[in-house]
């Protein structure tokens, strides 16, 4: 995706879990954070505790929505996910793209990636890898502000 293009739908979903969510339901009420992990991705288990961070932090303000996409045959065990989301605290929906659609989407190739939105639905950053973290609060902060 390129700046401020248009969140895509979000439909294709194999499952969900913790909750179904639509782009009719996040435009519009404050920005979203999504972010692109996997249950064999190091890095992604790794920054799932800062994730968790502004979950907590800006839940008033932050719709957060993971999407879980496999990078072997073995990750689209849903089981596995879900143990794992259990095991890492996400509380938020996850959006299970075994099929790869949301993925194609965003033209997303690679996890950890974090896509954020402004209230609008337009996407203002995207950054991927295991770093960065304070980057992405920096842009997630600015996004805050602009609404108030």
């Amino acid at each position: 995706m390129k700046l401020h293009e248009f969140m895509p739908e979000l439909v294709g979903a194999t499952a969900w879990i913790n909750g179904v969510t639509s782009k009719e339901q996040l435009v519009g009420n404050k920005p979203v954070l999504f972010h692109f992990w996997s249950v064999s991705c190091y890095m992604c288990k790794d920054a799932m505790p800062v994730i968790n961070q502004f979950r907590d932090k800006y839940k008033d303000n932050l719709n957060i929505v993971a999407v879980h996409i496999p990078r072997s045959e073995a990750d689209v065990d849903i089981n596995l996910v879900k143990s794992s989301a259990e095991a890492h605290d996400i509380k938020h929906p996850i959006f299970i793209d075994n099929a790869l659609k949301l993925r194609g989407a965003f033209g997303n190739e690679q996890v950890p990636a974090y896509y954020v939105f402004d209230k609008d639905g337009r996407l203002r950053h995207f950054q991927s890898g295991g770093s960065g973290m304070k980057l992405l609060e920096k842009r997630i902060t600015r996004l805050l502000n602009e609404k108030k």
